[in-house]
């Protein structure tokens, strides 16, 4: 991918899965919910702080996350849609088994 995120902006893929209702039944593009969760595809370096400190950001590449339904900016990447958030819109992260 070409696009890398600055400061402490996160790259996400919406996850597809939560397009659909439980019943198979396809929720389309124009319903009011958007997808709040996703894929953490690309990270920044982090904030930085008054101080000059840099302050990481919590998420990793591949973590599955939950954030909040009005953040961030769409973006289409070589045909992909992504969003482009700030690491302080992600509410929590999935415990993944390691």
């Amino acid at each position: 991918m070409r696009l890398h995120p600055l400061n402490d902006r996160i790259i996400v893929k919406r996850d597809p899965r939560q397009e659909k209702t439980s019943g198979g039944i396809i929720i389309p593009a124009t319903a009011d919910q958007k997808v709040t969760q996703g894929i953490v595809i690309a990270v920044g370096k982090g904030r930085v702080l008054g101080n000059g400190r840099l302050v990481e950001p919590e998420v990793r590449v591949g973590e599955r996350v939950i954030f909040n339904q009005h953040s961030g900016t769409d973006v289409t990447v070589e045909g992909e849609k992504l969003l482009v958030i700030r690491a302080d819109d992600v509410l929590c992260v999935e415990n993944l088994p390691s």
